[in-house]
């Protein structure tokens, strides 16, 4: 179990205030909030890359250098080598993680038709991403952390790669994805966890929404108390004769 307990994160302004939840083997967790929500910040504490307050540990244990493995990470600011080729990351992985799954990185890398011999600086923004992606389910980590893995990648992309992740997990993985898209990921998803401020807004299955007859979005509307800003501006500026 990767546990988190009264993580509290603070930069010019509080961006994690007392945070705990628990992530479990199986569990495809979306992770869901505004800009600013401290998603990303939640991320870079789990993997020990900024100071906190607060205990991340995993199975019980603190996170250092013999464990920080079974925990892959990737994030949408492309962290890899760019003067490496995906194979040459391939290899470095092999040699690095010895869980390293070759034949789900050869499927995926297959699926996204990444050329395999280009540097990946060279490659688009979307197929850096899809780079980054395939390394950090491919390393054999139990703990997954995916920061906005579908940005610049087209729908028709997106929703196969939904299916095929879906055949590929093992039930030891737990993938925890930090994304905007929701109203895609919401039947991918087995659990949502709402961010807001830095505190969380709820933790709830997609099982409890479905047997209340919840809709995600509409759900996550009202709990953040949403008002329709486009539709009331088009208002106003009716109003003003705009």
């Amino acid at each position: 179990m990767l546990e988190i307990k009264e993580l509290y994160k603070r930069y010019a302004t509080v961006a994690l205030n007392k945070v705990s939840m628990a992530f479990s083997p199986g569990e495809i967790v979306g992770l869901f909030g505004e800009n600013g929500a401290g998603k990303t910040t939640l991320f870079k504490c789990i993997l020990g890359y900024t100071y906190y307050f607060g205990t991340v540990t995993l199975d019980g244990e603190k996170i250092t250098h013999r464990n920080i493995a079974r925990i892959a990470y990737g994030s949408n600011s492309n962290t890899f080598f760019g003067s490496l080729s995906l194979s040459e990351h391939r290899d470095f992985y092999a040699m690095s993680f010895p869980t390293f799954n070759g034949p789900r990185f050869d499927l995926l890398a297959d699926f996204f038709e990444l050329p395999p011999e280009k540097p990946l600086k060279n490659l688009s923004q979307g197929q850096k991403n899809q780079a980054e992606t395939i390394l950090a389910l491919s390393q054999g980590a139990t703990y997954i952390l995916l920061d906005e893995p579908f940005a610049n990648n087209d729908i028709f992309n997106r929703e196969d790669f939904y299916k095929i992740l879906l055949g590929l997990l093992k039930p030891e993985e737990c993938l925890i994805l930090a994304s905007h898209l929701i109203d895609e990921l919401k039947m991918f998803v087995s659990r949502v966890v709402l961010l807001r401020k830095g505190e969380i807004v709820a933790d709830r299955t997609t099982e409890a929404l479905d047997q209340e007859g919840l809709e995600l979005v509409d759900w996550m509307k009202q709990l953040y108390s949403y008002e329709n800003r486009a539709a009331l501006f088009i208002e106003r500026a009716e109003r003003d004769g705009q």
